[in-house]
């Protein structure tokens, strides 16, 4: 086994294409890392339950994922370029169980949430396989390569929700995480089996100059700056939805069970065929209109989202409308992103989702309150508002392009 681990490995550091295998090794083990942060959507009430949260204040759960991921985002993304990244990657994967482990055998809500912070920290590995995906593959499959793994995030993200409903119902809330702290540690041995052993020597920065270069790209790059609020305002939306979206349908009298609310995630899975249109018209120079109408579709949304106690079939042409939105700009931003400094596309991906982890953040704190203050219909005023600043600034930035 050891002779064909090895031979796997220096395939990979001579072949001048992916096997298919390994790149679905890649987008398998983006899956189930993005899902870490994910899980506790459709569980904050069982949660709050297990630990007696007040549930206007559950949704720190999510913010502090959240906030370790903007961490990690900040401070371990940029390691792929200081240090050996099959070390790398295997190393925070380790942690990760180490993290879901504490999650899932969390005595008070204090360990729960030191848990999922960590969950969040480490779950930035998902960004370092990206780029090493698009670092290994050949020049003429590297989009091919970077969208299949991408689209590994995507459905990680849509079937976290509904896994964890699932799971909660079977089998208890902490059964989740202590699922994916398995799932974890066998991806972890997979990736340090199949990654190379040895990588080229690259020119020697230092941390803080490579942390600081982050912010450098901000002075430097309107498109990023621009890109990057709109990642916030997008997904702060898209949290302002699903964070208290399990406390509506599982109280009366629509009662629904874990299970069944986290069907709803698969609902989004129509945003993964929007996004791969997204991508090929941001390829034939339609980025903005379509970020544009896309932004449009996510704000509509929000009309049939707001009659979710009365129609489940209205929640659900939202949600799919909501996340095909969210997903369409996701895909046009990041092309238009990386389209200027090829370079330092590692460092663009770490500021473009720094932002976006800063609004899921906000829109998870917000939504609770805003549940807790005004029910459901305050919450979709609060996300049909700040979908209606994000399509106002995306109508800013195109004239302030027009007229520097």
């Amino acid at each position: 086994m050891e002779s064909e681990a090895s031979s796997t490995s220096a395939a990979l550091d001579t072949a001048t294409r992916l096997p298919g295998a390994v790149v679905l090794l890649f987008a398998v083990a983006c899956g189930l890392s993005v899902g870490n942060v994910y899980y506790a959507q459709p569980l904050l009430d069982t949660m709050a339950e297990t630990f007696a949260m007040d549930p206007a204040r559950v949704g720190i759960v999510i913010s502090l994922s959240q906030i370790g991921y903007g961490l990690g985002l900040l401070l371990l993304v940029p390691l792929g370029d200081l240090f050996n990244r099959r070390r790398l990657i295997v190393g925070q994967m380790l942690l990760s169980v180490a993290a879901l482990l504490v999650t899932a055998l969390a005595p008070t809500s204090a360990w729960l949430l030191l848990g999922l912070a960590g969950v969040g920290l480490l779950a930035v590995v998902t960004q370092v396989l990206v780029a090493y995906a698009a670092h290994l593959a050949a020049p003429d499959e590297r989009g091919q390569v970077i969208g299949t793994v991408t689209s590994g995030i995507v459905v990680g993200l849509l079937l976290a929700r509904s896994v964890a409903g699932g799971m909660a119902d079977l089998a208890g809330w902490r059964s989740v995480y202590g699922l994916s702290c398995g799932l974890t540690l066998l991806m972890a041995g997979l990736l340090w089996r199949v990654l190379p052993r040895v990588e080229p020597r690259r020119p020697q920065q230092a941390y803080a100059a490579l942390i600081v270069s982050l912010f450098t790209l901000f002075k430097e790059e309107k498109v990023l700056r621009d890109r990057a609020v709109l990642a916030m305002l997008i997904f702060a939306a898209g949290t302002v939805l699903w964070t208290p979206l399990v406390l509506p349908l599982s109280a009366p009298p629509l009662s629904l069970s874990h299970t069944e609310i986290g069907l709803f995630g698969l609902a989004g899975a129509a945003s993964a065929l929007g996004a791969a249109r997204a991508g090929q018209l941001a390829d034939r120079g339609w980025a903005q209109w379509t970020s544009g109408g896309a932004l449009l579709l996510m704000l509509l949304s929000w009309l049939p989202t707001a009659f979710t106690q009365s129609s489940l079939w209205a929640l659900l042409l939202g949600v799919i409308a909501l996340d095909l939105g969210l997903q369409a700009t996701h895909v046009t931003s990041q092309t238009l992103i990386y389209g200027v400094r090829p370079q330092a596309r590692s460092r663009l991906a770490a500021g473009y989702m720094l932002f976006y982890s800063v609004g899921s953040a906000a829109g998870s704190i917000g939504a609770t309150a805003m549940y807790a203050w005004a029910g459901w219909v305050g919450v979709c005023l609060l996300g049909a508002g700040i979908n209606a600043v994000a399509l106002g600034f995306w109508g800013w930035s195109l004239r302030a392009v027009k007229n520097p």
